[in-house]
């Protein structure tokens, strides 16, 4: 019971950094329709960013988040200027899978070419730190992950609900049409959504860093983790992604403790199957697209 319990814990801390990196695919897909397979190179090229500048300028993390995530925003709106604002609505869907995988395989080229291939890894004073709550060990580098993740979310959702661009986007997510007709801009709310998923992506770079080792190659097993979070939680759906984020990362943290480390991910790919079978939208997602 010790073990499971244990376990939990450090799938919930897990599952929050999933949380995060999953909120900036979901709200790609939600304003414009567009699957970002590129979000899980945003993250990489964040985790470098982070390294870089905690090897070079010897600022902390979660101190250097002030400096990439900015450019990462920008990064994100320059990217959905370029390359997904030409293509045409009606083949958006589809065409977005070919241009932000040729976008993920541009970033993955540059980082082997300045980087190498080499692993890398961010080890600050805390990163292996721990705690002892109770019996159960807390992991400082996981926990403060979680608590940013958290303030993160909290801040995505507060931008959503609170702000002028916040309730476009919503709008935008509900029902485009209707929003180009109340006069919204809909290409620059598309714009803004896109920088605020590539900005998630420099948080949750940060965090990835500091707790698993990584190179230009590590973005193809994020995106697979990713779209089945976004899948399960229902396409579109922040409210589902996060759920469905602390879920998955419970299970696989209980199923590599009871069972073995090795299977670990297949919880993913389980789940995923199991719920397509199910309820093919997701848990929160609809069947077609409209008010939520």
């Amino acid at each position: 019971m010790h073990l499971v319990v244990q376990a939990v814990i450090l799938g919930l801390l897990t599952g929050g950094v999933y949380a995060l990196m999953a909120s900036g695919l979901t709200l790609a897909f939600g304003v414009m329709r567009v699957i970002n397979v590129a979000q899980g190179a945003l993250i990489i090229l964040s985790a470098y960013l982070t390294y870089t500048l905690f090897v070079h300028a010897g600022l902390d993390p979660f101190v250097a988040l002030l400096v990439i995530t900015p450019g990462m925003f920008v990064l994100g709106m320059l990217l959905q200027f370029v390359f997904i604002r030409p293509l045409r609505s009606e083949d958006r869907e589809e065409l977005s899978l070919l241009v932000t995988w040729a976008i993920a395989l541009g970033i993955e080229g540059v980082l082997s070419v300045v980087f190498k291939t080499t692993y890398r890894s961010v080890n600050t004073g805390y990163t292996n730190a721990t705690w002892d709550v109770g019996g159960y060990t807390i992991t400082q580098v996981r926990f403060y992950g979680f608590l940013l993740s958290v303030a993160i979310l909290g801040l995505l959702f507060l931008a959503l609900t609170r702000t002028r661009i916040g309730r476009a986007i919503r709008a935008v997510v509900q029902n485009p049409v209707s929003a180009r007709l109340l006069g919204i801009e809909t290409e620059r709310v598309a714009a803004v959504g896109f920088g605020l998923s590539a900005a998630t992506a420099s948080a949750a770079g940060a965090v990835y860093a500091m707790v698993y080792p990584f190179n230009p190659n590590s973005h193809y097993d994020l995106i697979s983790l990713l779209l089945t979070i976004i899948v399960l939680g229902g396409l579109g759906s922040l409210g589902g992604a996060i759920l469905a984020a602390l879920f998955m990362g419970v299970a696989e943290a209980v199923l590599a403790a009871t069972i073995s480390p090795t299977w670990a991910k297949l919880t993913f790919f389980v789940a995923l199957l199991t719920l397509l079978l199910i309820r093919p939208q997701g848990l929160f997602g609809v069947k077609a697209r409209g008010a939520i």
